[in-house]
């Protein structure tokens, strides 16, 4: 016998599509309309696996996971929807979802899932997922692309632990971001969210900066004075941009990791704090291990769960909604109300790589508010390397400089060499292209010069 899936959703169709995906990949199947009846279903059959939609008309399928979970049901609960969200994904999978999927499913993914989700069934009790906490910052994280749902189910998953989290990704993809969400998502969402930039503190300020310092430990030290991770008690602490870490901090740090404890500069009492470390890097930290610019134990400390961010061009389809985002904020900040862009600027937005990921699409969103005129923002409003890319304007800088009617003629002569070129020098139908009459095109070849 197969086991056992029941699906619950309040479509007939998909009911039905399922149910004949599943049976012919030699799965059992079981059916429940409604959030109440999916819940009854549950005590009911024991299923091995759940595919549980989230948007029905009576209980939706949060809440029946919720309700699931606190009953003590460990049967793995996958859910499926065509409206996620940030925050909807991160609160499914801290309640205890086993994975979440987006419509229209993917056969191949759906299978893969039920059938991890029926092993784990098989194996060993699952833990109780926490209650669910309001986010603050996660909203900021926008996109509904599969490898942002990814990151998202990661967030979810380790927010209630206090497993120290590495999180990779180039400058400007929202690493920090993702840090907020983690501790906004904790259980130490209470307490204080301590961030550092080990990269914009000067290395002989750094070690004070992080574990504080004794009034006269240095010069300049007038007063005592606590560092980061003092601050950080009982919360988070985030250290961005931590292969820029010189080796002797480093060792410091390590220490902090596995005991827990420090000594401020100057200082000779033992320190001891609850923290969770929640670090950043857009190195390559491998790299640095290799040329000893990194040491290896603390590389494997912070690196207990990896959390790397795409850069803005691996995840294109999700431009329009963080555009979307970015300038209702700007246009309630300047006092403009502003659609959007043009289709035009909207295109080459979308073509453009974004070396500067999220931090440069926002830099450019808000210059173009600032200089926007109207409700429509348009290609104008793009700085001079965006524009370049413009059907429009792209051809501009072929052509060299001189007098308004000097451009024009280079203009005209390039259109017209062009034609001749894709019509064999055949001057008749060059100028039937050009829907001009011959006596005129043969006036322009004389004018520009092309043909006496």
């Amino acid at each position: 016998m197969g086991k056992l899936i029941l699906v619950v959703d309040d479509e007939a169709s998909v009911l039905e599509a399922l149910t004949d995906v599943l049976t012919d990949h030699g799965f059992q199947v079981e059916c429940a309309a409604s959030g109440s009846e999916g819940l009854e279903k549950i005590e009911a059959v024991d299923p091995d696996a759940v595919l549980l939609d989230i948007r029905m008309p009576d209980i939706d399928g949060i809440k029946v996971l919720e309700l699931v979970k606190r009953r003590g049901e460990r049967t793995p609960i996958i859910l499926i929807t065509a409206y996620g969200s940030t925050q909807t994904t991160i609160e499914a999978m801290k309640l205890g979802a086993f994975d979440y999927l987006m419509k229209p499913l993917k056969i191949h993914d759906l299978l893969e899932v039920v059938k991890k989700a029926v092993e784990v069934k098989e194996l060993i009790d699952r833990a109780k997922a926490g209650e669910s906490v309001p986010v603050a910052d996660a909203d900021a994280m926008i996109g509904l692309s599969p490898i942002m749902q990814n990151v998202y189910k990661i967030i979810g998953r380790v927010a209630n632990t206090n497993a120290t989290v590495l999180i990779r990704g180039e400058s400007g993809t929202g690493k920090e971001l993702v840090a907020r969400a983690i501790h906004y998502n904790s259980v130490r969402k209470e307490r204080p969210f301590i961030k550092l930039n080990c990269a914009s503190i000067p290395e002989s300020l750094l070690e004070s900066e992080l574990f504080g310092h004794e009034k006269g430990a240095f010069t300049g030290a007038v007063a005592a004075k606590p560092g980061k991770f003092e601050l950080a008690h009982k919360g988070t602490i985030f250290l961005d941009e931590i292969g820029e870490m010189s080796l002797s901090t480093q060792t410091k740090l390590l220490r902090v990791l596995q005991e827990r404890e420090f000594e401020r500069v100057g200082g000779t009492a033992t320190i001891k704090v609850d923290v969770r470390i929640i670090a950043a890097t857009n190195k390559d930290l491998e790299k640095s291990i290799e040329s000893g610019h990194f040491r290896e134990d603390l590389y494997y400390r912070l690196n207990v769960v990896e959390i790397v961010i795409p850069p803005l061009r691996e995840r294109k389809e999700d431009i329009p909604a963080l555009i979307s985002h970015i300038i209702k904020g700007c246009s309630a900040e300047y006092k403009k109300a502003i659609r959007g862009f043009s289709e035009e600027a909207m295109e080459i937005l979308m073509n453009y790589d974004w070396p500067g990921n999220i931090r440069e699409l926002k830099n450019v969103c808000e210059r173009a508010v600032l200089m926007s005129t109207g409700p429509v923002l348009g290609v104008e409003v793009l700085p001079l390397t965006l524009r370049k890319k413009s059907r429009r304007l792209s051809w501009l800088d072929e052509i060299p400089g001189g007098s308004l009617k000097e451009i024009v003629q280079e203009v005209e002569r390039e259109i017209i060499l062009r034609a001749l070129e894709e019509h064999n020098w055949n001057r008749s139908a060059a100028a039937q292209a050009l829907k001009m009459n011959r006596s005129s095109f043969y006036a322009k070849l004389k004018e520009l010069g092309i043909m006496d």
